[in-house]
């Protein structure tokens, strides 16, 4: 295995008290985008950063490399910090931006005896496609980092951002035009050979999955998808938000990551009305598609308009997002309501939603032979009907 190097940037705190290891975005250093997160944590934690090569303090590296191998660079020079404190081989807790979220991801899976807690911000147990991480990379390789420059300002901060906080934005911008190109494409192939998406239900350490409301990049469903996959997650999405929390909201993340690392008594356990709709809306998505979401929103009128707020904040963020379920067996608890009723209209679309949430078209001859013993014949004929339909029409446009 090739462990690159990782360079540690101490934030603040005092050796007494418990590590808290924080993980950068790509194209960030860990001061640039920590930094004032990191005051605000100093009281709890002895804070640690950690420069991605090529970024920030670190530098690039001879050979490409792996994110798991990218978490056992981090691992190590962890190790090394607590052989300091003279805790060597001692858990910490951990938190990640992005890649730095991926790279925490891979750590709960390869040493999850090690991380107490996680949180894990603006990222995904997949993120982008594979080809489009070679171009970029092969776009800054040819060009450097000053090429991405314009497209990272677009996705990076939430609307507005940039107008109220231009210190902030400069500073990151800025540490994207320094990083070196060579570090900024290795860790770009990095990321477009992750995929861990099978793996989440093998981690078993507590996370916070936080989501930016406005984060292309890695969008709410992302992180939803995290917080329901593993044993013991939870979702909270940030309003204003779009793909560097720890920037953009430095405040609340400091906020979460006590609450969630060192048990801090949440000032409000609640989430708050937007957060809940934030949160369904991109479920919502998820399952049923973007064409139908929007042909739904493009359809609303005055008199519908509270209707379908109160679909996307009750039915999809308090109910379809809940951890003690997953959306396959939500699909099937679903259909069967609905041919019990006779919800035919609605019954067409969680179909093609099921086939989303990975039901089989056996899967789903099963569930409906049940509902004929259950339900009725009548209300099962009806619902084969339609099934037959709507799944002929999913193959014919898969």
């Amino acid at each position: 295995m090739t462990v690159p190097r990782i360079t540690a940037v101490r934030l603040g705190g005092s050796p007494a008290l418990p590590l808290l290891v924080l993980g950068p975005s790509l194209g960030t250093s860990g001061r640039a985008l920590w930094s004032t997160c990191a005051a605000d944590l100093s009281a709890s934690f002895e804070v640690l950063a950690w420069d991605l090569p090529g970024h920030g303090t670190n530098v690039a590296e001879s050979r490409p490399f792996t994110i798991a191998e990218l978490a056992a660079g981090v691992l190590a020079m962890v190790d090394d910090m607590l052989a300091e404190r003279g805790e060597q081989g001692t858990s910490f807790a951990y938190a990640g931006d992005s890649v730095g979220g991926a790279v925490g991801l891979q750590l709960l899976l390869d040493a999850p005896d090690r991380v107490d807690a996680a949180v894990l911000l603006c990222t995904g147990a997949k993120i982008g496609e594979p080809e489009g991480w070679r171009e970029r990379a092969a776009t800054v390789r040819a060009s450097g980092t000053p090429v991405v420059l314009e497209r990272s300002a677009a996705v990076w901060f939430a609307p507005g951002f940039l107008e109220r906080e231009p210190d902030t934005g400069a500073t990151l911008l800025h540490a994207l035009q320094d990083a070196d190109r060579e570090g900024y494409a290795q860790v770009c192939e990095a990321l477009a050979t992750f995929d861990v998406r099978d793996r989440l239900h093998e981690i078993t350490t507590p996370v916070l999955a936080v989501a930016g409301a406005h984060d292309v990049p890695a969008p709410p469903a992302s992180l939803e998808e995290i917080a329901t996959g593993v044993k013991h997650g939870r979702l909270v999405v940030l309003d204003d938000v779009a793909h560097l929390a720890p920037a953009e909201r430095p405040d609340e993340v400091a906020r979460l990551i006590r609450e969630h690392a060192a048990g801090e008594a949440p000032a409000d356990p609640s989430p708050t009305v937007a957060e809940v709709r934030a949160a369904g809306m991109a479920v919502r998505r998820d399952v049923l598609g973007d064409a139908h979401v929007d042909r739904a929103i493009a359809n609303t009128t005055d008199f519908t308009s509270d209707f379908q707020d109160f679909i996307t904040q009750y039915a999809w963020g308090s109910i379809w997002t809940r951890p003690g379920l997953d959306r396959r067996s939500r699909s099937l608890i679903t259909l069967t309501a609905l041919v019990a009723r006779g919800h035919h209209e609605e019954l067409a679309m969680h179909l093609r939603a099921a086939r989303t949430n990975g039901l089989t078209t056996d899967e789903i001859k099963e569930l409906l032979l049940q509902t004929a013993i259950y339900c009725g014949v009548p209300e099962a004929n009806t619902a084969f009907r339609i099934a037959q339909e709507v799944l002929a029409e999913s193959d014919q446009d898969s």
